[in-house]
């Protein structure tokens, strides 16, 4: 039985391909989240999905179940979903790809992925990630990307990722898909420590924007940029209510400001300092404490 079933083979303008997944490379929801908004502005096509039987432990990621008449259910499968999208105006086609992180045999999953690739004729490959990092809320989202073309991340304005260290399922795909020939864009935005379990409109905004530069495709984003306006608020507010926390949020932007200015390394908090500061104001404000 094939990992891989097909609806249908369109036949596409020198598609892109642009991928994100749940889980360990997601932080704030900011990947999937700027996938699934390029998803609802394009209403592109389900052409293919990855059953995930070999890939997922089910007890970590589980099926759900769900009514469909009366007295019959029905359950929905984990899987990675496939679909493409005729892009007008624009010089590439678009394919998409979006579906939990894999919690095992990766290469096996990434050849898939990498032969949906291959029978649409695939152009290029980008991949969308968000980490956890000491930056704060109240600034630029901060972007870093790895490109196969070094010309191309300069254009697009890019920090370079030094990045060593444990990587997740959106490196491992980026990596096999640079050793198999394929243009490749990998972009990762930034996403405050101490915000980490809220959704994080901003920094899918700044994906998506980056994604527009990389994908050469225009996504009409409004209603994003409303959304990202408000996340900033209420943090904001959040912040302003406690001390503590405000003065732990203005060393974060004095030292990205310094980044900024200086083009060195800050001298910032522990990430646990942050998310525990964070924490226990947000214990107070339940009145936990």
């Amino acid at each position: 039985m094939s990992d891989l079933n097909w609806t249908h083979r369109p036949v596409l303008r020198r598609p892109v391909m642009v991928a994100a997944f749940g889980g360990w490379n997601d932080a704030g929801d900011a990947a999937t989240a700027a996938v699934e908004f390029i998803r609802a502005r394009f209403e592109p096509t389900r052409i293919a999905s990855i059953e995930l039987e070999e890939f997922l432990d089910f007890t970590e990621t589980r099926p759900t179940v769900r009514l469909v008449e009366s007295n019959s259910r029905e359950v929905d499968w984990p899987e990675t979903t496939v679909s493409a999208a005729e892009i007008p105006g624009a010089d590439n086609d678009l394919v998409i790809v979006q579906g939990p992180e894999p919690a095992l045999r990766w290469k096996r999953y990434c050849a898939t992925v990498l032969d949906i690739a291959a029978q649409l004729d695939v152009a290029r490959v980008i991949t969308l990630g968000a980490l956890l990092a000491d930056v704060p809320h109240s600034r630029p989202v901060h972007l870093t990307g790895l490109a196969s073309d070094g010309e191309q991340l300069d254009r697009l304005g890019f920090t370079p990722t030094s990045y060593e260290g444990p990587t997740g399922i959106t490196g491992v795909l980026n990596h096999a898909a640079g050793r198999a020939g394929l243009d490749t864009v990998s972009i990762w935005a930034s996403v405050p420590h101490y915000v980490a379990a809220a959704p994080n409109p901003k920094a899918a905004l700044a994906l998506i924007r980056a994604f527009e530069g990389a994908a050469g495709v225009a996504v009409d984003a409004g209603e994003l940029e409303e959304a990202a306006e408000d996340y900033e608020r209420q943090v904001s507010a959040a912040v302003a209510s406690d001390p503590e926390v405000r003065a732990f949020v203005e060393r974060l932007e004095s030292a990205m400001d310094e980044v900024a200015e200086d083009d060195g390394e800050p001298n910032l908090p522990s990430a646990d300092t942050i998310a525990s500061d964070f924490q226990r104001f947000l214990r107070q404000q339940r009145g936990d404490d």
